[in-house]
């Protein structure tokens, strides 16, 4: 069985007389340790499937199996554990929380699940470690640059060793130097055998994933466009120095 299988799943809205189809009829499966860009141009319905997927929103007809939980089905409070435990997280605006120090906002997740605080603490330094921001850990957000801060939401996001990390443009909000950076980490995490889905309309995003999903007026596109998933562009090496600067720099101060 897929990680998670998605069957006639459809989203509608109503506007007086009008019915818009934000998602028709999809159905994918999403395998363990796959690492996915789901591409779409603006209003094309892909921001709405990640919702879905990540159960911030049910559909208005279809099914979603995700590790074994029948997510239509789910009560609000199954579905807030299921979020807390089995899902992670990355937004383009970071969304740490200023008063917090980085080690704080990692830890935010497990206080939901009610981890004591010594594990906690140990969980979340490790967490800053795998994403080589240690010893940023008792900064502010607002000390840290944007590579930085999205390392601190990518730590976040893994705390609770979730089954699937969801990334919404993770870097829509940074340069690309530094947006190069924190898609080598996502490499690396995959590599690790990490599900990992990107959301973005970024070909140079779309590229780097070795399966892409073009949602297309709602539905998934039967092919996707070459030009907007990255495939017409000169493949790049993962590991060039330029890359590996990159990284390094991320994680001392960019």
């Amino acid at each position: 069985m897929a990680l998670v299988e998605l069957r006639n799943v459809s989203k509608i809205y109503r506007l007086g007389e009008e019915v818009i189809r934000a998602l028709d009829d999809i159905s994918l499966d999403i395998e363990q340790g796959e690492f996915i860009s789901i591409i779409g141009p603006s209003g094309s319905g892909k921001s709405t499937l990640m919702h879905i997927l990540g159960c911030l929103d049910s559909p208005t007809q279809g099914t979603i199996n995700l590790d074994g939980v029948m997510i239509q089905a789910a009560s609000p409070r199954q579905l807030a554990a299921i979020r807390n435990r089995k899902i992670g997280f990355v937004f383009q605006f970071f969304n740490l929380l200023s008063k917090l120090n980085v080690l704080q906002n990692v830890e935010l997740p497990m206080i939901y699940s009610g981890i004591p605080g010594k594990e906690r603490r140990q969980r979340a330094m490790a967490a800053l470690e795998a994403v080589s921001l240690a010893n940023r850990a008792k900064h502010r957000p607002s000390q840290l640059s944007g590579g930085q801060q999205q390392r601190a939401a990518i730590a976040r996001a893994l705390v609770n060793s979730p089954r699937i990390v969801f990334a919404d443009e993770p870097t829509g909000n940074l340069d690309s130097h530094t947006g190069e950076a924190i898609l080598q980490l996502f490499r690396e995490l995959s590599a690790d055998g990490r599900t990992m889905v990107l959301v973005t309309h970024d070909p140079e995003i779309a590229a780097v994933t070795p399966r892409r999903i073009e949602i297309r007026d709602g539905k998934v596109a039967a092919k996707a466009d070459s030009t907007l998933a990255g495939l017409d562009r000169p493949p790049r090496p993962t590991t060039a120095p330029a890359v590996q600067a990159a990284a390094q720099s991320v994680g001392s101060g960019c």
